[in-house]
């Protein structure tokens, strides 16, 4: 299939119908996410995460479409998706640099892992700031710490579209920062990454917006979609106006 750069990175979703145990959890009728950084906000049950799972063709929808590049979504060639928690058993003895080569594609095609391979480890260890780290068990790390190795196993599959779910939820600053900038390092290499989050400010330093409350509240810029009238539209009875022109949303995780 002959496509630019452009159409061949887009996810475009169309007439999309979710449901779990009968019942409609996302609708979206019209989509594309284009190359870039895509915040995807809502209330606690409002279908992000059901978004990114449908995005990496985890789950299939009762009606409707995802393409990636016309084609339908494949996790592990086109997708890489980082899960909103990780937890490593303190029986598992594996090593930071261990988690993140296994999830490159040669690995996963049981061949041995090139010079590029192990170059692309050390890069993105360092990237996420756990090269130091490299040689350590994942049990014997900080939340912080084992969020960062994830996100790097993810970064180090090179896939065209990297979905993130809650990346910083709960993470300390330094650990917050370094992966803000993976995530902006990755927007610039041309990338489509998709971030869920209950965090609005974090959502506005994204490209686009997506706003979900099982249906598509809105998509488009933040200055356009994070307003008064979207929030009320998608928190409800949890928007605050504050008389001075701004608003307060106070989701279940109090952001």
């Amino acid at each position: 299939m002959n496509t630019t750069d452009t159409e061949r990175l887009a996810v475009d979703i169309d007439d999309l119908d979710v449901d779990r145990g009968g019942n409609s959890v996302l609708r979206i009728d019209q989509v594309r996410i284009e190359p870039g950084y895509t915040a995807v906000v809502g209330p606690n049950g409002s279908g992000k995460s059901t978004l990114l799972h449908v995005i990496s063709g985890l789950i299939s929808p009762r009606r409707g479409t995802v393409l990636i590049g016309g084609e339908p979504p494949r996790l592990g060639s086109r997708v890489a998706y980082v899960l909103q928690s990780q937890h490593a058993s303190r029986h598992l003895l594996v090593t930071a640099r261990e988690v993140v080569a296994l999830a490159q594609p040669s690995r996963r095609r049981l061949r041995r892992a090139s010079a590029r391979d192990r170059r692309r480890v050390d890069d993105v260890l360092e990237l996420l700031g756990v090269a130091d780290l490299a040689n350590r068990q994942l049990a014997d790390m900080s939340g912080g710490q084992r969020q960062r190795v994830f996100i790097a196993q993810g970064l180090a599959q090179d896939a065209e579209i990297i979905l993130l779910d809650e990346p910083v939820a709960g993470l300390d600053l330094a650990s917050s920062q370094l992966i803000r900038h993976a995530i902006d390092e990755q927007r610039d290499s041309g990338r489509v990454v998709v971030v869920a989050t209950h965090d609005l400010d974090e959502a506005a330093r994204a490209d686009r917006v997506l706003m979900l409350n099982t249906d598509l509240i809105a998509a488009g810029s933040p200055s356009d979609v994070l307003v008064a009238r979207n929030l009320r539209r998608a928190y409800q009875g949890r928007v605050l106006d504050l008389g001075d022109g701004s608003i307060t949303v106070d989701d279940a995780h109090h952001h």
